[in-house]
């Protein structure tokens, strides 16, 4: 928007590529279709407030539809490899992590991807936001299990974190990596099947925090209420966390110390005003190289600049969860709601690299 034995190594990851035209498959009640073709179709449009979104997206830019069909789609996270690359994400409500890989569609990576236990955890168990460490091995936020998780290369899995003096975290949300190799995520109580007031909750707060490189676990603020999306900027010098309260949709933006730790936040935008004019909220978002901010909001994802001025929106019409830099950190993939998008744009993501 979890619960594992600190030591336990757990299950394997599956993968399957699907072959053939294109993928129509019954789970849960729900038709999964990914397109395979190179002419998708397309949804929404573009709404441009200043001129200085045609530098960003060009004029003929069109949202395609890659594939839909899934419960709730979240945490886009491209991985290079000799093939070109392909695209994965979470879908929370099947306890699943979806492969989508252009010419070939979508196939399950790994299930279960946030939950591991033996009774019912809620409508939301599985992973949510996904990052890659400085060695290309992927960082899970899971919420059944509570914690920060790591795919070992060898394909077992290895608890990073899940409690916080003594205490277990609520249901880890999103994460990025800095180029220290530390880990910042937030940690919101969404993956918790009463929410807010689960008797599991044991942190009486919900915070944003730092997994150093050593692994110690520091709390930064516990000042936003619901901490969602979390990016740096291009300098690493201010920490983006987008708050998903519906009444107090923001995003804030925090000067990091040389220590790593955070100064007084600010509020960089506010979505007030669209209250109930578009589905959803602020959720996920990323930076681009000129330090502009991609940021999910009600409707779609909203075009940014670092002093908070909005330059344009990438309207789904739908509510759009989270999403990431792929190819060649030129293309913005969406999840959006049961949805997978695209956009090719004119910019890259921040500091882009291939793993």
């Amino acid at each position: 928007m979890q619960r594992m034995l600190k030591s336990r190594v757990c299950f394997l990851t599956i993968m399957i590529i699907i072959p053939a035209c294109s993928l129509r498959k019954e789970s849960q009640g729900q038709r999964i279709i990914s397109q395979q073709s190179t002419d998708f179709p397309t949804i929404g449009k573009i709404v441009r407030h200043e001129n200085r979104i045609n530098d960003l997206i060009p004029p003929d830019a069109k949202i395609e539809l890659l594939a839909s069909g899934f419960e709730w789609s979240e945490g886009p996270l491209w991985m290079q490899d000799a093939g070109g690359g392909y695209l994965l994400f979470s879908d929370i409500p099947r306890n699943s992590v979806i492969k989508w890989q252009e010419g070939a569609g979508i196939g399950l990576f790994m299930k279960p991807s946030g939950y591991t236990g033996i009774t019912d955890y809620g409508r939301e168990p599985g992973s949510n936001g996904l990052a890659l460490d400085l060695q290309g091995r992927i960082i899970f936020c899971e919420h059944g299990d509570r914690r920060i998780s790591r795919l070992e290369k060898r394909g077992g899995k290895k608890t990073l974190v899940d409690s916080y003096v003594g205490k277990r975290l609520n249901s880890p949300n999103d994460a990025v990596v800095k180029s220290n190799g530390d880990i910042y995520f937030t940690d919101p109580p969404y993956g918790l099947p009463k929410g807010y007031g689960d008797p599991r909750r044991e942190l009486d707060f919900c915070g944003v925090f730092r997994l150093s490189t050593s692994g110690e676990l520091t709390l930064l603020t516990k000042e936003m209420a619901r901490p969602n999306g979390i990016a740096f900027s291009p300098a690493e010098d201010i920490l983006y966390v987008a708050q998903s309260d519906s009444k107090n949709p923001i995003i804030k933006a925090f000067p990091v110390k040389s220590d790593g730790t955070l100064g007084s936040g600010k509020v960089l935008y506010d979505f007030r005003s669209l209250r109930g004019k578009y589905p959803g909220g602020p959720d996920g978002l990323k930076v681009d190289r000129h330090g502009n901010l991609f940021a999910t909001g009600p409707g779609g994802v909203y075009v940014i600049t670092p002093e908070g001025k909005l330059l344009g929106r990438i309207h789904t019409g739908k509510r759009t969860s989270n999403c990431a830099w792929g190819n060649d950190g030129s293309v913005l993939y969406m999840t959006v709601d049961d949805y997978l998008c695209r956009i090719k744009t004119k910019t890259k993501g921040a500091n882009w690299r291939n793993m």
